[in-house]
C-alpha cells in the first residue's frame, strides 16, 4: 500500500471518528443530561482515538521523509564518487608520457556513469571537454598540452561543483531530448577518440 493511500485512510478514519463522535455526543448529551460522567468518558475516548490516528499519520509522513533523505544522501555520495573517479582518470592520463586505448576505455565507462548521475550542465561541459581532449590527444600525449587541458578540466570542475551543491550554473532548462542527445554525443566522442 502506498504512503498516499495510508495517509488517505488515516484521514478518512479520523474524520469518520470525529463525525461519529460528534453525532454520538449530541445524542448522549440529550439522553444523559443528568449524568455528566458518561459525557466525559465519551470525550476521553474520542480524544484518544483522534490522537492515535493523527499520530499514526504524522509518523507515516516522518518515515517517508527520512527514507527520501537517506536516498538523497546515497545518490549524492555515488555522484561524488563518480566525479572523483573521473578526475583521477584524467590525472592519470595527464601524467602518462603516452596513453593507450585502455585510458580511453576507462573514460568511456565513466561517461556511462555520468549519464546516470550528472546534471545536464555537467553533461554539456563534459561534451566540451571531450572535444578539447580529442583535439589534444591526436599524438596520444597530453604533457605538451597542459594549459589547454587544465582550462578544460577547470571548466568541468566548476560545473561538477555546482552540481554537487545542487545549484544551477546557468539558468537553462533542458528537455529530455536535449539530455539524451548530450549523453549520446559524449559516447560518440569517446568512440572516435580511440587510438589507431
Amino acid at each position: 500500500m502506498s504512503n498516499f493511500t495510508k495517509q488517505l485512510i488515516y484521514i478518512i478514519l479520523t474524520l469518520f471518528t470525529l463525525v461519529a463522535g460528534y453525532a454520538y455526543l449530541r445524542y448522549a448529551y440529550k439522553v444523559t443530561d443528568s449524568t455528566p460522567f458518561t459525557q466525559e468518558i465519551v470525550l476521553i475516548i474520542l480524544g484518544t482515538l483522534a490522537t492515535i490516528f493523527i499520530t499514526a499519520l504524522l509518523l507515516n509522513k516522518q518515515s517517508a521523509v527520512e527514507i527520501e533523505k537517506e536516498q538523497s544522501i546515497k545518490f549524492l555520495d555515488l555522484k561524488a564518487k563518480t566525479y572523483e573517479r573521473l578526475l583521477d582518470i584524467l590525472e592519470e592520463m595527464s601524467l602518462l608520457s603516452s596513453f593507450s586505448n585502455t585510458e580511453i576505455t576507462k573514460l568511456q565507462f565513466i561517461t556511462h556513469r555520468l549519464a546516470i548521475f550528472s546534471s545536464p550542465d555537467v553533461l554539456e561541459e563534459y561534451n566540451a571537454f571531450l572535444k578539447t581532449l580529442k583535439e589534444l590527444s591526436k599524438d596520444a600525449n597530453l604533457s605538451d598540452d597542459m594549459p589547454e587541458l587544465s582550462e578544460a578540466i577547470g571548466k568541468l570542475t566548476i560545473r561538477i561543483r555546482y552540481d554537487l551543491l545542487n545549484e544551477s550554473y546557468v539558468q537553462k532548462e533542458y528537455t529530455r531530448t536535449q539530455i539524451d542527445k548530450l549523453i549520446v554525443n559524449n559516447s560518440d566522442k569517446l568512440s572516435s577518440l580511440k587510438l589507431k
